[in-house]
């Protein structure tokens, strides 16, 4: 058991957990809590820890109030314990669940997640379904990124292409907002944005940048066919640069004296509207 924070494998976790750096050196991130274990891809796996109160809670409940999972999955790795001071500082969370572990960061093919075009030349993925992917543009805010991967999840998109600038989707807070969605929804750090753009125009995949003064509601255009959502930085918007390479311009109409959304809350009307319309047809 490691009870003390200068112990050099705490001292290296503690890092991992606040420093996108050395995330990035390493290619490993920290995820923490009960679920986010329960649900991380084995391969992906590298380390684990755990509380000495979670091990006593896993031993003697798992059976009753405990997920009996969790003790499962457990039992398949090496794990170091803390002791619960120990785990406290190593945690991001206010109230630690007990048990963390180190990730290695999955890589994606975008061509992959494309898969093919169709003989009409429609672009889908290797489920036969016509592409849908969010696009964001230095997006800032670790909550609005991670509550994207979450409602995309939900709303079945393919995944969301994003710029080096945008935060860390490592951040633990981000980790936190996707409730897990990060194993799931592929994605993409770009350096050249416009390059990304300017690839899935060339496939046919009509991109609609998300605009106060869009051209036309964000129901109107048909969303059937391949599409991505172009969404700006939370404070600034798209860099009109960027906006101009998009396919269209749309708005999502507001009431009263509500200027705009949260980021966040207009991708999910988006993407939601383009699984409703795909949904329908």
């Amino acid at each position: 058991m490691i009870s003390s924070t200068a112990n050099s494998k705490v001292k290296r976790l503690t890092a991992l957990v606040q420093k996108a750096k050395l995330r990035r050196e390493e290619q490993l991130f920290v995820v923490e809590g009960v679920r986010m274990f329960r649900e991380a891809p084995d391969s992906w796996i590298r380390e684990v820890y755990v509380s000495e109160t979670f091990l006593h809670r896993c031993g003697r409940e798992c059976e009753h109030t405990f997920d009996p999972a969790i003790g499962e999955k457990l039992n398949q790795y090496r794990y170091e314990v803390l002791t619960d001071e120990v785990f406290r500082k190593v945690s991001d969370t206010q109230t630690p669940q007990g048990v963390l572990c180190v990730l290695a960061m999955p890589h994606y093919e975008l061509s992959s997640t494309a898969g093919k075009a169709d003989c009409a030349g429609i672009w889908q993925t290797d489920t036969g379904r016509p592409l849908l992917l969010v696009l964001l543009e230095d997006m800032q805010d670790p909550g609005n990124l991670g509550t994207i991967l979450r409602a995309g999840e939900g709303a079945g998109i393919d995944g969301v292409i994003m710029t080096r600038r945008t935060v860390d989707i490592f951040n633990p807070k981000v980790i936190r907002a996707t409730m897990g969605s990060i194993y799931r929804v592929p994605f993409w750090v770009v350096d050249d944005l416009g390059g990304a753009i300017g690839f899935l125009k060339n496939k046919g995949i009509q991109v609609y940048a998300a605009q106060m003064d869009g051209s036309v509601d964000y129901d109107e255009p048909d969303y059937t066919r391949p599409a991505a959502f172009l969404i700006g930085n939370e404070g600034n918007g798209l860099l009109p640069a960027t906006a101009a390479q998009a396919s269209q311009y749309i708005k999502i109409p507001m009431a009263g004296q509500v200027e705009s959304l949260n980021a966040a809350a207009a991708a999910a009307i988006l993407m939601y509207e383009a699984a409703r319309q795909r949904r329908k047809q």
